[in-house]
């Protein structure tokens, strides 16, 4: 039974050996490091104020000692130089606490921002697809809670760790040096300590996994609430959302309390073994007193030292669960940022491609290109279609066949499993294949509401920073939305909102239109850009592009088949291929 017993217990062992938790949190650990290296320096000044403030604090307790000797002792020499030696150490304790602060309040916002900065911008260039199996809400968590958590964390472990063992060898050596008996005490909680490390280190990991988890859940369920407050109230919904917050805060309040149980548990364990230790401690130092061995002043210094060698001890565990939830915020952050990433290797090509032929005009061809998503959803098998300067072309089709995914391989954010797609000037045999880099030679209008907050002229120039207002204005009434915009009291310095907020979507639809034509990139995508428009207006719209002399290539997804009659040609997805429609065919939807 008890061979057995051990056989499980060593498969068990094993097993999470396999599993690399230990090698796991290494990793996580070195890649938080990576970011505070180059605060070294500041590292080592905290670490060297703590430990000279450990130095600091033994020799106040030896002053201390002194003190009580002369005083209990009558002796009237020396006690006010000694006095005013204890005052100025605790002065001097004072002063490096707030130097101690100050550098960890620095490290923590450096590194803070920096972390962010860096996450925010491998969020913004990692794959498309592999981007999108997160929930918006919970990046925002990861990006923001779990980055603070490291930069506000990261001194309380190495530096910390380095200044707690050298506050314990420290303490521990002077104890030995006065009356090793006293030494005994210190290390009568250890035990209990490490059980109880031991014991909750994988409580721990469970916990802050699953802490983490809650809160993206409830990040994720608060932005998406406060994006669609509209559909919620419209479908008189709030009840129901009013519900759901609640089963989710009963979740995360329960899921709290199991943990605060299991600490208050442990803090009274290790309260009360504190306690016996000091007491041990106090009733060891009153019998070496009554005996003689040593003197009151002495015994209070044995009795401060014990109680730094136990907070030492205490500290030194607690960094435990630090580095658990460090090292579980630094994996999270991980998933994302060794997620692919788009490959930008190529500006300089294109910009020289650009400078070459952007002049004339780009032509598009689009090979027999097959694409699947990774949810196994085949949309293209050998799909080709070609758009050139100065023509609109039309992709159409049942909705859900494959025209945004067109759109979305033709802006590079997901690429083609077999054939490819080029861009060439008037020579097609100076042609370049698109990546990610590419995106500069395109504008894109989608169907949504795209508007940021701020004022029309700063969405403008979003695109083009050193746009003039002529330009921006030239703009708005090529997209049709200079009539509306010069009726506001403050033109195209007026306020949009929030996802649009104060114009129809017909009007967003137009100034998001101006946007793309104010970039002036030699391709145009409008996927479902006018859906909102009346037909005379969007007429107007797309007159105005084809008549405009910069030599545009349009490419327009729609399902209106009023658009048709003015475009050079008309693809329909069907069989997973795009089929370039006859004559007769258009003039037979248009009808």
């Amino acid at each position: 039974m008890m061979n057995a017993q051990l056989k499980d217990k060593i498969v068990f062992l094993i097993g999470r050996v396999k599993a690399g938790r230990l090698r796991e949190m290494k990793r996580q650990t070195l890649w938080i490091y990576r970011y505070v290296r180059r605060y070294r320096l500041i590292m080592l000044f905290y670490t060297l104020l703590g430990m000279f403030g450990s130095v600091v604090g033994l020799l106040s307790s030896m002053v201390s000692r002194d003190l009580v000797d002369m005083i209990t002792g009558h002796e009237s020499g020396a006690i006010i130089q000694t006095f005013c030696m204890m005052i100025g150490l605790n002065i001097g304790t004072t002063l490096i606490s707030q130097l101690s602060d100050y550098a960890s309040g620095y490290l923590s916002m450096k590194t803070d921002a920096e972390i962010k900065a860096d996450i925010f911008a491998k969020i913004l260039v990692t794959d498309w697809e592999s981007l999108t199996s997160y929930h918006t809400g919970d990046l925002l968590t990861r990006w923001n809670s779990d980055a603070s958590n490291i930069s506000g964390g990261v001194l309380n472990f190495l530096p910390n760790a380095i200044i707690y063992l050298f506050r314990f060898i420290s303490a521990f050596a002077m104890v030995m040096y006065y009356d090793a008996t006293f030494a005994i005490f210190a290390f009568l909680g250890m035990p209990v300590s490490l059980i109880l490390s031991k014991t909750l280190l994988g409580r721990m990991v469970n916990n802050n996994e699953r802490s983490a988890a809650m809160g993206a859940k409830m990040s994720g369920f608060n932005q998406e609430t406060f994006s669609n407050i509209q559909t919620i109230k419209a479908f008189d919904l709030i009840r129901l959302y009013v519900e759901r917050l609640k089963e989710l805060q009963k979740e995360y309040i329960t899921m709290r309390l199991d943990f605060q149980k299991m600490s208050i548990g442990t803090s009274v364990l290790l309260s009360t073994v504190a306690l016996l230790v000091s007491y041990l401690s106090y009733g060891w130092g009153i019998y070496r007193v009554w005996s003689g061995a040593i003197s009151y002043g002495t015994m209070t210094m044995f009795l401060t030292l014990s109680g730094t060698l136990t907070g030492s001890l205490h500290n030194l565990t607690s960094l435990v669960p630090m580095i658990i939830s460090l090292t579980t915020s630094a994996g999270r952050l991980m998933d994302i940022i060794e997620m692919p990433c788009e490959d930008y290797s190529h500006d300089q090509t294109v910009q020289t491609f650009y400078e070459q032929h952007g002049k004339d005009g780009i032509h598009l061809s689009v090979h027999k290109i097959a694409y699947t998503y990774k949810t196994g959803t085949q949309v293209f098998t050998a799909a080709s279609l070609e758009a050139h300067p100065h023509e609109t072309i039309a992709l159409v089709g049942p909705s859900g066949e494959g025209k945004t995914t067109m759109i979305r391989l033709l802006l590079s954010l997901i690429q083609p499993q077999a054939g490819e797609i080029m861009l060439y000037g008037n020579d097609p045999d100076a042609a370049i294949a698109l990546t990610p880099s590419a995106r500069r030679l395109f504008s894109y209008v989608p169907q949504g509401n795209t508007m940021f907050s701020g004022t029309i002229a700063q969405n403008m120039r979003n695109v083009k920073p050193d746009a003039s207002d002529a330009q921006i204005i030239t703009a708005l009434k090529l997209a049709c939305a200079w009539d509306f915009v010069q009726k506001l009291p403050n033109g195209i310095h007026s306020m949009i909102k929030e996802r649009g907020g104060g114009f129809s979507e017909g009007q967003s639809q137009r100034l998001s239109i101006a946007r793309a034509l104010l970039r002036q990139s030699p391709i145009l995508l409008l996927d479902e850009a006018t859906s909102a428009l009346d037909e005379a207006t969007e007429r107007s719209v797309l007159h105005n592009i084809m008549q405009d002399r910069y030599p545009r290539t349009c490419i327009v997804t729609t399902h209106r088949p009023s658009v048709l009659h003015i475009c050079k040609r008309v693809y329909t997805i069907r069989e997973k291929q795009c089929v370039l429609l006859s004559k007769e065919e258009v003039c037979e939807r248009t009808k």
